[in-house]
């Protein structure tokens, strides 16, 4: 093997990988508080019980209209 077949250098390579998978993050990311969580979830809530009454509100007008809207011209 010559060194047109690691250019880099295997060894230089070898060190590099060892040294990023020893290495342990201890960044623990944000943080947040209860209250921020509470607000979180509240939030979570409402969009999934407006999601909710949308569906409901289509699902209503689909029902009233019913099939007389397939009747009229194109």
């Amino acid at each position: 093997m010559g060194r047109a077949d690691c250019p880099m250098g295997r060894v230089s390579i070898e060190i590099a990988i060892e040294s990023t998978m020893n290495e342990q993050p201890n960044d623990k990311g944000i943080v947040l508080t209860e209250a921020q969580k509470r607000a979180r979830r509240s939030r979570s809530i409402a969009i999934a019980v407006s999601l909710v009454a949308l569906v409901v509100l289509f699902y209503a007008m689909t029902l009233v209209k019913g099939p007389i809207i397939l009747l009229r011209p194109i």
